[in-house]
């Protein structure tokens, strides 16, 4: 069931957006569903996409073919962050911001009764809110997809069209923000330009009993207050977000690594100073968000090992120790970094397809598979970094995947 907030005014037209609430209504009613649903069935391939949308312009005319074309297009991408999303009512600047469904829901985990969910957009982090969440955003055509969203997820939540820097939050609201972070296709990474700007919606946990703030990953961690937990988000290895936590969300903690699906978590736990070393016999790659959580530390503790470079995120063990917080790879050898001598070595292991992974060297990858020239067989992983201030390249064997704890489906 979906509502008008209590108190809340009417949808109505708020910022311009690149979708208008007329447009949105029409995509809504029943011709504009029964275009959508053609335009899904038609080949959308870049090949052949031109051919589509001549033929949703003569259908629906030069207005709604274009609209019928684009929802279509959405809901395909839309299906690798959704379960659902082929279902869904989005737009172009909304997908992009929206997150994976499973971190979403892992999220929501933290809020045990309604919350406030301010810039809600189409519904994407709302929807996995507790029921009962009110969503508030300035946009009516986004407002209108949400209520259509929440009507196919069956979910219960209030809906109203507000300036959320005008609104008066009460002491108990539990409040969740995914600020502005595009300018059409543009993304944004100065907080101070979020909309609204990052200091103003860090104000309001000093009025709520609890925040949650979606930023970029690449946020500095630095400029914030002392009283944020930053919990880093990584979905089977690849960094999604950050969101920053305070009043009763937040557990205790300055910072954390979440490792999805698992739901593995690592916090800023007091280890000792990791000793520096030469390289070892195995290798562990932190996942991302461990490293962007500053917690490579607490690895090398777990795993019982050093760094081969103090100011490089490699971690070497001298046995395997099973781990969710990273990948372990076994080092078969370790030489300077040289064109010729890499050349050498590798073609001795029948390299063709390289794979190239590296940290601390401006080396770039696709340049030195061109300048190694190798035609073998066999695919080869070589690791390129700094040990001891020292440029080395060492080659190494990936270990099968889960085998011994690491992130898997």
């Amino acid at each position: 069931m979906v509502r008008d907030a209590p108190g809340g005014a009417p949808l109505a037209q708020g910022l311009r957006a690149p979708l208008t609430p007329g447009q949105a209504r029409w995509l809504l009613s029943l011709a504009g569903r029964d275009a959508v649903a053609a335009a899904a069935t038609l080949d959308l391939s870049p090949s052949r996409r031109l051919r589509a949308a001549e033929a949703l312009r003569a259908a629906y005319g030069a207005e709604h073919g274009p609209l019928a074309l684009e929802q279509a297009l959405l809901r395909q991408r839309a299906a690798a962050k959704h379960p659902r999303g082929e279902e869904l009512w989005w737009t172009g600047p909304a997908l992009e911001q929206a997150s994976s469904w499973v971190v979403a829901a892992h999220r929501a985990r933290r809020f045990a009764a309604p919350a406030l969910d301010l810039c809600c957009s189409v519904g994407g982090d709302l929807l996995e809110l507790p029921s009962g969440s009110v969503g508030v955003d300035l946009d009516e055509a986004r407002l209108l997809l949400a209520r259509a969203n929440a009507a196919v997820l069956e979910r219960d939540c209030a809906l109203a069209c507000a300036d959320v820097t005008t609104l008066s939050l009460p002491a108990t609201a539990d409040v969740f923000v995914d600020p502005a972070r595009r300018e059409g296709r543009r993304r944004v990474f100065d907080p101070r330009a979020y909309a609204p700007p990052l200091e103003t919606v860090l104000d309001w946990r000093h009025r709520v009993r609890s925040l949650g703030v979606k930023v970029a990953p690449g946020i500095d961690y630095a400029l914030l207050p002392a009283d944020l937990e930053v919990e880093l988000v990584s979905l089977r290895g690849d960094v999604k977000e950050a969101v920053l936590w305070a009043g009763t969300a937040r557990r205790g903690h300055r910072r954390s690594a979440t490792l999805l699906p698992s739901g593995e978590q690592l916090v800023d736990v007091a280890v000792p100073v990791p000793p520096v070393r030469p390289p070892g016999p195995w290798l562990l790659e932190p996942d991302g968000a461990v490293v962007r959580a500053h917690l490579v530390e607490q690895v090398v503790a777990l795993v019982g090992g050093w760094l081969v470079d103090g100011t490089i995120a490699y971690v070497c063990a001298p046995e395997r120790v099973p781990t969710p917080y990273g990948k372990w790879f076994e080092v078969l050898e370790v030489l300077p970094f040289g064109l010729k001598a890499l050349r050498e070595r590798l073609r001795s292991y029948d390299a063709g397809p390289l794979v190239v992974k590296k940290r601390g060297t401006a080396v770039e990858p696709d340049v030195l598979r061109s300048q190694l020239r190798l035609t073998g067989s066999r695919e080869v992983t070589v690791v390129l970094t700094r040990a001891a201030g020292r440029q080395v390249a060492m080659i190494v064997r990936p270990d099968p995947p889960g085998a011994g704890g690491e992130q898997g489906d």
